[in-house]
């Protein structure tokens, strides 16, 4: 197992940015470890609703954890309002980092993430996990 860390800056995509690190990397198979920041903007979709949800303000991201691969990521938030009041869902583009975000990522060199439709399953694309 590999680790890597990075901060995110201000009024940079969360998920995005996530990603274009996981491409940079060439990470096939990795998860987030640790996550900690602050957002002016969310954008998640929640539990079984097929649209997403905006949030404007200032939030703390408390929680965030996912899979992350070249060939798809899952990764889900949680954040907090000035109140303590907290959301999460799924997290998707759009959403922009107020002061910053850091990201600490564990990437696996045995196996590989694959994202595949499968037919008895969700109807959504699922992970898959191929040996290397």
């Amino acid at each position: 197992m590999k680790t890597h860390t990075f901060r995110l800056k201000p009024t940079q995509d969360l998920f995005d940015s996530i990603e274009a690190f996981v491409v940079e990397k060439k990470i096939e198979a990795g998860c987030i470890l640790a996550s900690v920041g602050s957002l002016t903007h969310a954008t998640l979709r929640l539990a079984n609703r097929s649209y997403y949800n905006e949030y404007e303000g200032h939030f703390e991201i408390v929680s965030m954890t996912g899979t992350v691969s070249i060939h798809g990521s899952h990764i889900h938030a949680a954040i907090s309002d000035g109140d303590g009041v907290t959301t999460g869902g799924h997290l998707v583009s759009g959403c922009t980092i107020y002061t910053t975000a850091e990201i600490v990522i564990a990437e696996f060199d045995d196996v590989i993430y694959k994202r595949e439709l499968l037919e008895s399953d969700s109807g959504y694309e699922e992970l898959v996990v191929y040996k290397k």
